[in-house]
C-alpha cells in the first residue's frame, strides 16, 4: 500500500529522503516521478545524506549519471544518481550506463525514470512527487512495486 506525505518545505523533502534511505540496501532501485520543480533532486539529497555517501549531490542533468562513493561507516553503500530525462526512453543509451552492474554495489536513484528503468530489478521503490500549483507545497507518495515475472 502506498504511503503519502505533505512536504511544505525543501527540508521536509530532504528529511523524507533520509527516512527512505534507512530502508535501502545495495541493489535497490528508486524511481522518482514528478514534474520539473517537484523536489526530485531534494529528495535525492536526503537519500544520499541518509546513506552517508560522499560528495555533493546535485542534478546530473548534463552528465546523465553521477556516482557517489560509499561513506566510511561500516556497511555503507554507494549511490548512483541518474537523470533519465535526456535519454527520452532510449534503451541503448540506458544500457550504455551499465546500471545493472551498479545495482550490485549501490543504491540507484533515477529521476524521470518512471516507465524507463523498472526492468533493471525485480522490485523498485516508486516515489511520485507533485507540487501544488502556485505553491511550494509538495506531496510525496511512495510504494515498493514488484515487477511481474
Amino acid at each position: 500500500m502506498a504511503e503519502q506525505r505533505l512536504l511544505p518545505t525543501v527540508e521536509d523533502t530532504e528529511a523524507l529522503g533520509r527516512e527512505l534511505a534507512a530502508e535501502l540496501r545495495a541493489g535497490d532501485l528508486v524511481v522518482l516521478d514528478g514534474p520539473l520543480g517537484a523536489g526530485k533532486t531534494a529528495l535525492t539529497r536526503g537519500i544520499a545524506a541518509g546513506l552517508g555517501v560522499q560528495g555533493r549531490v546535485s542534478s546530473p542533468t548534463f552528465i546523465i549519471a553521477r556516482q557517489h562513493r560509499a561513506g566510511t561507516q561500516p556497511g555503507a553503500v554507494g549511490m548512483v544518481h541518474v537523470d533519465a530525462y535526456r535519454l527520452g526512453g532510449n534503451l541503448d543509451e540506458l544500457d550504455a550506463l551499465d546500471l545493472d552492474t551498479d545495482l550490485d554495489e549501490s543504491v540507484v536513484v533515477v529521476e524521470w525514470g518512471h516507465g524507463v528503468v523498472e526492468h533493471l530489478t525485480d522490485r523498485h521503490l516508486l516515489v511520485r512527487l507533485r507540487r501544488e500549483p502556485d505553491s511550494d507545497i509538495r506531496t510525496a507518495t511512495w510504494e515498493w512495486i514488484a515487477q511481474p515475472m
